[in-house]
């Protein structure tokens, strides 16, 4: 189970290509030469990349649904609109397919983060307003991890 980590900032070239970081291709190391597949991401104006063998799971998960339900096949295909299939180069680089590019905002400086199981690229501005978003840690944290899920309720 793959765990990354690290946020690193990062340059797009004129061509629209990423250097991909040090540090989550020596965390990748063991498959990063399988490529990965990137795509819109369901809740933010930012950009997935799943490493392929990532990618497969889920795809998985999502071939489970029922094709005949009409929420499904929208679910499915706005899921799937956009994933692409990119690989480093020899140089390590990677091509950002231009309209996920737009579509996440993405100009010369860009935020790239691990996160879990696939890893984030952000515009440098989206980034920085995504962290500045006023929320309340300490309710979220109890919301999402406490409660049932934890079995750490105070008796």
């Amino acid at each position: 189970m793959l765990n990354l980590l690290g946020e690193y900032d990062c340059k797009l070239d004129a061509k629209g290509r990423l250097m991909f970081p040090a540090g989550l291709k020596k965390q990748l190391q063991d498959i990063v030469h399988e490529g990965f597949v990137i795509n819109r991401d369901m809740f933010d104006q930012c950009l997935v990349l799943y490493p392929h063998r990532e990618w497969q799971a889920v795809a998985s998960e999502i071939g489970k649904l029922n094709r005949f339900v009409a929420k499904n096949v929208k679910f499915i295909r706005k899921f799937n609109n956009g994933a692409t299939r990119v690989e480093l180069d020899s140089a390590g680089r990677m091509l950002i397919p231009a309209a996920l590019g737009q579509f996440a905002s993405l100009e010369k400086e860009v935020k790239v983060a691990g996160n879990g199981d696939r890893i984030e690229i952000w515009s440098k501005a989206n980034y920085e307003a995504m962290l500045a978003e006023d929320v309340d840690m300490a309710a979220l944290s109890e919301e999402v991890m406490g409660g049932d899920a934890g079995s750490n309720e105070e008796v």
